[in-house]
């Protein structure tokens, strides 16, 4: 058991290390950038910046510590759903400096509050909830900053070394077993509450492909035609793709024979061994189609991810119980890109399926819906408000997600027009009776 003291620790490193990285994304850029709106689709970055302030001073300042406010006034303007991001550039938002300086004051009265706050006692305290509620949220508007520098313009800015080469796979697809495993969580300290509770899932037996989509295999369904055949598309997705003129995806660029990619200022060819990235829901469903298979439910992906066959436990992560490390999964920012299949052979799971956690998320099949028994907590707008169809699944995490941020748990959201996000996908299929026979028998 953690004692209070590790569990403080532990905590201060979380926020430190969240706080550098929230600083090493903004100080990379000049005022003019930050107060800049790069995309309608994001936030300014110094919005982005005073709103993590923002949410520590309500959360961990006001509520936790029963503190008196530092700056009640700006919480209309920091409130996410009050103000479109399309909109967040003509508020009277706070200044680089203003931003700065009132970030840095609510983490010193934060730093304060955790030392004289017992860790236990109440639900937001146990497991010290809130400070890592508020350590995830910050590493989740930090991904959506590094998604803000992948849209920006202009030189580079951020810079990381390349990820280790790619290795052997195996088998293209993995069958993964029919029947019960565990699917959800009612354990994890930090896990959010769409997260929970855990409850057993029946699957049938299905194949799940062993890598996520590679860049090459992706080339080979446009050069098929397949942004130009309705066949592969759904009503919606054909749609989306006319009005939107799509034919590749973000980021992507055509010189004669060759594709080249921009990420984070720097056009390069396109490596066909890494995952392909930044497509739409409607561009994973068609390509998906077109190879014949589907892309997997969310279900599906979880067990692919947890479900031990030796033991029918649901495991943390693909690996095991550990916490990730840089040898188990590309997380953290450590790179900027995607790493190229078969980079991290300690990060597959039991059934031998690989980079299910980092690199890129991955779409799912399914729409976004609380679990049987599900409870809010500690507020409706973290998820119950896009529970619905409008918004699909993702899972996994991406190059740019912290480790702190993601489980094989975790679940993620967005439309699925959304392209900004780091996402790619893999293919599923169902198991012919006779795959599924064989593999009982073998």
């Amino acid at each position: 058991m953690t004692s209070a003291e590790d569990l403080r620790a532990t905590v201060a490193d979380q926020l430190t290390r969240a706080r550098a990285r929230s600083a090493a994304l903004t100080d990379a850029v000049d005022d003019d950038d930050l107060v800049r709106q790069h995309s309608k689709l994001m936030s300014p970055l110094v919005w982005d910046l005073a709103h993590i302030g923002n949410q520590e001073e309500l959360w961990l300042v006001r509520d936790v510590g029963g503190r008196d406010p530092v700056r009640s006034d700006i919480d209309e303007l920091y409130d996410a759903f009050k103000h479109a991001r399309a909109a967040r550039p003509e508020l009277p938002l706070l200044g680089p400096g203003e931003a700065r300086g009132y970030v840095r004051e609510v983490r010193d009265k934060v730093f304060d509050v955790l030392e004289r706050t017992p860790l236990e006692g109440a639900r937001l305290l146990d497991g010290a909830f809130a400070f890592g509620m508020i350590v995830q949220h910050e590493q989740q508007h930090d991904e959506t900053m590094l998604a803000t520098h992948q849209l920006r313009a202009g030189a580079p800015v951020l810079h990381a070394p390349p990820p280790p080469p790619g290795g052997p796979v195996g088998p293209p697809e993995v069958l993964v077993p029919g029947g019960p495993f565990t699917m959800g969580t009612s354990t994890e300290a930090w896990a959010l509450d769409n997260e929970r509770p855990a409850h057993q899932v029946v699957t049938a037996p299905f194949l799940i492909d062993t890598t996520p989509v590679t860049n090459g295999a992706y080339t080979e369904f446009i050069a098929d035609g397949g942004y130009r055949d309705p066949r592969w598309w759904s009503p919606t997705g054909w749609e989306h793709v006319q009005s939107a003129g799509l034919t590749a995806p973000r980021f992507w660029s055509r010189s004669g024979d060759a594709w080249h990619r921009r990420a984070f200022g720097v056009t390069a060819p396109l490596d066909p061994a890494q995952p392909v990235v930044h497509v739409c829901f409607h561009e994973a469903e068609a390509y998906a189609r077109w190879a014949g298979k589907r892309l997997p439910t969310e279900v599906e992906w979880e067990k692919a991810a947890r479900f031990d066959p030796a033991t029918g436990r649901s495991l943390r992560y693909p690996w095991g119980d550990d916490d990730p490390t840089p040898e188990h999964a590309n997380l953290g920012q450590r790179h900027l890109s995607p790493a190229p299949v078969g980079a991290y052979p300690k990060g597959v799971s039991p059934l031998g399926v690989h980079q299910l956690v980092g690199d890129v998320w991955e779409w799912t099949s399914s729409d976004f819906r609380g679990y049987a028994g599900f409870e809010v907590f500690p507020y409706a707008e973290y998820s119950q408000v896009f529970f619905g169809g409008d918004h699909k699944v993702l899972r996994g995490g991406s190059f740019g997600t912290d480790p702190v941020a993601v489980r094989a748990t975790f679940r993620n959201w967005d439309y699925p027009i959304r392209r900004q996000v780091f996402a790619g996908f893999r293919c599923a299929r169902d198991a012919s009776p006779e795959v599924a026979r064989g593999a009982v028998e073998g």
